[in-house]
């Protein structure tokens, strides 16, 4: 079940601040890993945007411009890899009961886009989400805002495993909020980055690949440029998830283009990002609750906040992290310190 909420820093607002979005988490307490679902039982306008070239999704064409369905109405992260897609079946079942879903004649079907990161390493990666644990976390959802750290999607989530996953440390979920001009943005993000995390305001390493000692961290970019090379990857074992909100009324295009820039956040938050073994994706919801005119900001002022709240959320993910202590497959103990445990 899910763990209890982490400490939040004042003022850091949540995803949930925006009007008619829930969050619900499912943590597996057999090993770390779970999902989190994004509910918009109204039905959200939607986008999203796949750069990196790892990704594990279901539904994501369907937000194309110029495809059929207009509005979604939850989107799944989920780790488990590829096989944590099966949650999302669970989020479809739960809304159907709820008679949520786009009017097909023969009955209500749910739009649920999802996305899926890896967090195999520890534990019995036979356990990962299914359909019992998509249901699980919106019976658990509400408007409040969501537990971060070491819960849901998060459960599992490492970053910094440039230089091996020895050396990495703990990801998680995370999210953050603003309000300018009557119009309210927010993102929850799921941290399972290959890079580290930065702080966007003082460029500082919070977490990442650490030194040969484990003490202290490496810092990867500077680690690069002096030439250090990486161990070798296997392609599409990290993955950075998340979903940008806003009250806003958007057209599909404005909440592709919103996924879109949205990743600017992620730029400023995590380096290297988007890279070959990632599959970082963003969706973008829009509630429709307020109408964009003269007096309320536009698609510019639009994209810079949602780039500021993916890259708060990303450093959230981290700060809100714990120190997680696991077996690997082969028996071995690990530990994956976390950045206000490390030293």
């Amino acid at each position: 079940m899910s763990s209890a909420p982490s400490s939040r820093d004042a003022g850091a607002g949540a995803i949930t601040d925006v009007a008619g979005i829930e969050v619900g988490h499912f943590s597996d307490t057999r090993r770390p890993t779970g999902c989190t679902v994004i509910l918009a039982r109204e039905g959200a306008v939607a986008g999203v945007d796949v750069r990196g070239a790892a990704p594990g999704t279901r539904e994501t064409d369907l937000l194309d411009d110029g495809n059929l369905v207009q509005q979604v109405h939850a989107v799944m992260l989920a780790g488990g890899s590829a096989w944590g897609l099966a949650a999302a079946d669970g989020v479809v079942r739960f809304l159907e009961e709820q008679g949520v879903g786009m009017d097909v004649r023969y009955g209500r079907l749910p739009i649920v886009p999802a996305a899926v990161l890896f967090d195999l390493p520890a534990g019995d990666a036979r356990i990962r989400p299914d359909a019992a644990a998509g249901f699980a976390a919106c019976q658990a959802a509400s408007s409040q805002p969501p537990a971060e750290g070491n819960v849901g999607a998060g459960s599992g989530a490492l970053v910094g495993k440039l230089f091996g996953i020895d050396r990495a440390m703990k990801g998680g979920i995370g999210t953050a909020s603003v309000k300018v001009g009557g119009i309210t943005i927010g993102a929850l993000i799921a941290c399972n980055a290959l890079g580290d995390v930065i702080d966007p305001d003082t460029a500082r390493v919070v977490a990442g690949a650490r030194t040969a000692d484990g003490r202290s961290l490496l810092d990867t970019r500077r680690a690069l440029l002096r030439g250090d090379l990486p161990r070798p990857l296997l392609a599409g074992t990290n993955t950075t998830l998340g979903v940008v909100a806003t009250d806003a009324r958007l057209t599909k295009v404005q909440a592709n283009r919103l996924a879109s820039v949205a990743h600017d956040g992620l730029a400023r938050a995590i380096n290297p990002v988007h890279t070959m073994s990632d599959g970082d994706t963003l969706f973008a919801l829009a509630t429709g609750q307020v109408t964009l005119d003269e007096n309320t900001p536009g698609m510019t002022v639009l994209g810079a906040l949602a780039a500021e709240v993916v890259a708060r959320a990303t450093l959230r993910a981290v700060q809100a992290a714990r120190t997680l202590e696991a077996t690997a497959p082969d028996g071995a103990r690990l530990r994956f310190p976390a950045a206000a445990d490390l030293g």
